[in-house]
């Protein structure tokens, strides 16, 4: 099993929702709010505002997937999420050594 998890724009949600929900054993996610601020290369705020505000709303996603589908799910993060600019997010994936869905059971 592996875990993906994306920090993305929240506007690609949606689009990225759907795409999902049309993955064949796709099982589900957790949706999140999250802010990140980027790295000091990319963007230096210049006033102490900027430097206390330098964060912009992102949504964290996380997913655990069988092995044969966690590929096909992180392709479509990467692809649905992007728009081809700096701050567009960030996933990645890891081994997850055991799940199990917490439920009642019947009997």
């Amino acid at each position: 099993m592996k875990e993906i998890t994306a920090v993305i724009r929240p506007a690609k949600l949606g689009a990225l929702r759907d795409a999902l929900r049309g993955i064949e054993g796709f099982p589900g996610m957790t949706v999140s709010k999250a802010e990140g601020c980027s790295a000091p290369t990319r963007h230096v705020p210049h006033t102490i505002k900027e430097e206390l505000t330098d964060f912009t709303p992102k949504t964290r996603i996380e997913i655990v997937a069988p092995d044969d589908v966690a590929e096909v799910i992180y392709e479509a993060i990467v692809h649905i999420a992007q728009t081809g600019h700096i701050g567009d997010g960030l996933v990645w994936m890891t081994e997850i050594q055991r799940a199990s869905f917490i439920h009642k059971t019947t009997g």
